[in-house]
């Protein structure tokens, strides 16, 4: 996923892919579709956006995300488009950027396409007003923005941090007496401790020791004293975004040999390529629990995604099927592609896509997630985030380097998103 060089493919493309946005993913030649006979119907144009080349030496990443979504646009192609419909994929470097978030999305708004989906910003505040001023939807985003889970052309795949949280206290109340909570000393930071102590006090565990650290830090020595103190030999869980590394490299500096803390977190703080970017079976996430919204990466329900990368990416090396902001993408488009298919021989726009989702076009994830739907009625209409449909999580647990099931199955974690405090945002950056 760190890497830029681009696919090296014999699939002519119609322009190149600037920094700032790129041409769409055209595919299919003059009109007509393989698999298709005769003429096609009208092409679908949608727009993926990520932040690729920030600036920012601290800035967010995620360039597998609009690569995720070429491909799969190729493959939908190939195989005959949705319904005879081509896919044309726009994409856009928001370079992590509130200036950026605004410009991707009023472009998306100027090229009039149906939707922006599967992509990644923590500037919601920059992008939604933009995108409701255009009446663009905006389907599956990675969840990194609270607006994600308020605005009503908003329809999120995933449960957000909020959702990770609640569900992470669930977790750690099945083996931990007590727990210490190192997170951003910032307004969504606030939120945090309420939605985990929620999930630790279903399991009759007290409260977490709330310890607030700057996400900018080179060195944690301080917030990893003050955790190890409150955790009472117990767990500590850090959720720091991109700082979670350096917390824990300073944590294990101080940890007494022989230690029996249980370190934790969530994903977007611990993912698999950070797992292996840090020594796999060495890393210092070994034995970590984690708290996600999807299966493991080794779960078969992930098979057609891989198939379809390695078919259909020419051995982009921006895509790695492990990182949980391409797995989202995959997840958007299916919910894209069952969103056209609802609107039928019409010519598909913003609004159409928008009525189609609203009147309850059902999502069938294979199992990646539960079924999505997001009629008034699947909402969980809490005034801190009335757009999440989705309020399931998995239980993981780091072994032999890898993230693995450590219960099989959903959790659902409803119940401690409803009695959450009102106000708290989405989920920080990975």
């Amino acid at each position: 996923m760190t890497g830029r060089r681009r696919p090296i493919s014999s699939r002519p493309l119609p322009g190149l892919i600037g920094a700032t946005a790129a041409g769409a993913v055209l595919l299919s030649g003059c009109g007509v579709l393989p698999g298709t006979s005769g003429g096609s119907r009208e092409p679908v144009t949608v727009m993926t956006w990520a932040p690729d080349r920030a600036e920012d030496v601290n800035g967010v990443k995620e360039a597998g995300v609009p690569a995720m979504a070429q491909t799969y646009a190729r493959w939908v192609n190939d195989t005959g488009g949705i319904d005879g419909r081509e896919l044309r994929v726009v994409v856009c470097d928001e370079g992590d950027t509130t200036l950026g978030a605004e410009r991707c999305a009023r472009e998306a708004v100027e090229k009039r396409v149906a939707a922006v989906v599967g992509s990644y910003s923590r500037h919601g505040q920059s992008f939604m007003p933009a995108l409701e001023a255009g009446g663009v939807p905006y389907i599956g985003g990675y969840g990194a923005s609270p607006e994600e889970f308020s605005s009503y052309l908003s329809y999120p795949v995933n449960g957000g941090q909020p959702a990770l949280l609640a569900g992470h206290g669930r977790q750690l109340g099945r083996s931990c007496e007590r727990v210490s909570l190192v997170r951003p000393d910032s307004i969504g930071g606030d939120g945090m401790p309420p939605l985990l102590n929620n999930g630790l006090l279903a399991a009759d565990r007290p409260a977490s020791t709330d310890i607030v650290a700057p996400l900018d830090a080179t060195s944690y020595d301080e917030q990893a004293a003050q955790a190890l103190r409150g955790s009472g030999g117990g767990c500590v869980t850090a959720v720091l975004g991109a700082g979670t590394e350096t917390f824990f490299d300073s944590f294990r500096r101080l940890e007494p040999d022989g230690g029996r803390v249980r370190i934790s977190s969530v994903l977007g703080s611990v993912s698999q390529p950070l797992i292996n970017r840090t020594g796999g079976r060495n890393s210092p996430f070994e034995g970590a629990y984690v708290t996600g919204w999807y299966p493991d990466a080794k779960n078969p329900r992930w098979k057609q995604m891989r198939e379809v990368v390695a078919t259909y990416a020419f051995g982009d090396n921006r895509i790695d099927p492990d990182d949980t902001a391409v797995q989202t993408t995959w997840i958007a488009y299916t919910a894209l592609r069952a969103a056209v298919r609802a609107v039928g021989d019409e010519d598909v726009t913003p609004g159409r896509i928008t009525a189609a989702l609203n009147r309850g076009v059902e999502v069938d994830t294979g199992g990646l997630t539960p079924k999505l739907r997001w009629r008034f009625g699947d909402l969980v209409g809490t005034a801190g985030y009335p757009r999440i449909v989705n309020t399931k999580v998995t239980f993981q647990v780091v072994r032999d380097g890898r993230l693995t099931a450590q219960k099989k199955g959903f959790v659902d974690v409803q119940e401690a998103l409803t009695d959450a405090p009102l106000g708290q945002g989405g989920s920080g950056g990975s």
